[in-house]
């Protein structure tokens, strides 16, 4: 579908171009927290337009995708120096060393087990931490699979995208995993969200995006244009999606049929990535250009 001139973005300026606002959710105080990737930063965005940065402790960490945790507390990892960071509402923080060196820290999402799940990317691993910091990590079944996003499923295992792979993984919290080829090859598979009875993801290199049952039915919806480079997605009800449209400068949405609107950004070239669901029920997305937008339903 052509991209719609409503509902109305409004962009809100947080960080110089070098910052990089990248990861995006909504914390428990009501707020909404960002990573800022290429400065080492976390950002904390009140409703009201409020701006407060927290430095970390390398400027070169990458912060990259963050998620409120059981503990109230926001968790994120660190990719480039391959940690797990926690930042509490009030502003204290932690990290903790992965046990796998160079692994990659990229999706993050807290479990249904009160522990906070993510993904290695560059050591095919699911990771597993409590709120003391104590890792475990669960090997894949796939050589290069490069697992990217994670979250908790319907039915209360983890699933995540194997971005190299070409498909969709999921596993239970004992480590039990199952693999679900996506039928586009090259499809590439990022973002990956619940709707609370089905799991919703981005394909970015093939312009689509997709839905998987728990029982493994895939169904893909083309975007019209396959070049959109779709890139995270949140759902904001059963059947109703949102994902960012890195590669266009769009906010996408889809309903349950596979209906799909598009929505231009104001400010050309605004680099959209992380997509959060706000406290207040609008659509919040970070762009790497050093804003985050806006998009009220």
């Amino acid at each position: 579908m052509p991209p719609s001139d409503a509902p109305t973005a409004r962009e809100i300026r947080v960080a110089d171009k070098d910052a990089g606002p990248y990861g995006i959710t909504a914390g428990s105080d009501d707020a909404l927290w960002l990573t800022f990737a290429h400065s080492g930063r976390i950002a904390r965005l009140a409703l009201d337009g409020e701006l407060k940065e927290y430095p970390l402790d390398s400027p070169a960490c990458r912060p990259t995708v963050i998620t409120p945790g059981p503990d109230g507390a926001l968790w994120f990892t660190r990719t480039q120096d391959h940690r797990i960071g926690r930042i509490t509402t009030d502003g204290e923080m932690d990290s903790f060393p992965l046990p796998t060196p160079d692994s990659g820290p990229f999706g993050i999402t807290a479990g249904p087990d009160d522990a906070v799940w993510f993904t290695q990317m560059n050591t095919d691993c699911i990771g597993r931490i409590t709120g003391k910091g104590e890792i475990t990590e669960f090997a894949l079944p796939t050589a290069g699979g490069f697992p990217s996003a994670i979250t908790t499923g319907p039915d209360g295992a983890l699933w995540f995208t194997l971005n190299q792979a070409n498909a969709i993984g999921r596993t239970t919290i004992d480590g039990d995993t199952a693999i679900h080829p996506l039928p586009t090859p090259n499809a590439a598979p990022v973002g990956i969200t619940s709707d609370g009875t089905a799991l919703w993801f981005v394909e970015i290199s093939a312009g689509q995006i997709g839905r998987i049952s728990i029982d493994g039915e895939v169904r893909e919806f083309p975007l019209s244009d396959r070049t959109a480079k779709p890139h995270a997605i949140v759902a904001a009800a059963t059947g109703d999606c949102w994902f960012t449209e890195w590669g266009n400068n769009r906010i996408g949405h889809i309903i349950a049929s596979g209906e799909i609107t598009e929505y231009a950004l104001p400010s050309p070239s605004s680099e959209p990535h992380g997509i959060a669901l706000g406290p207040d029920g609008a659509l919040w997305a970070a762009l790497e250009t050093g804003g985050v937008a806006r998009v009220a339903p």
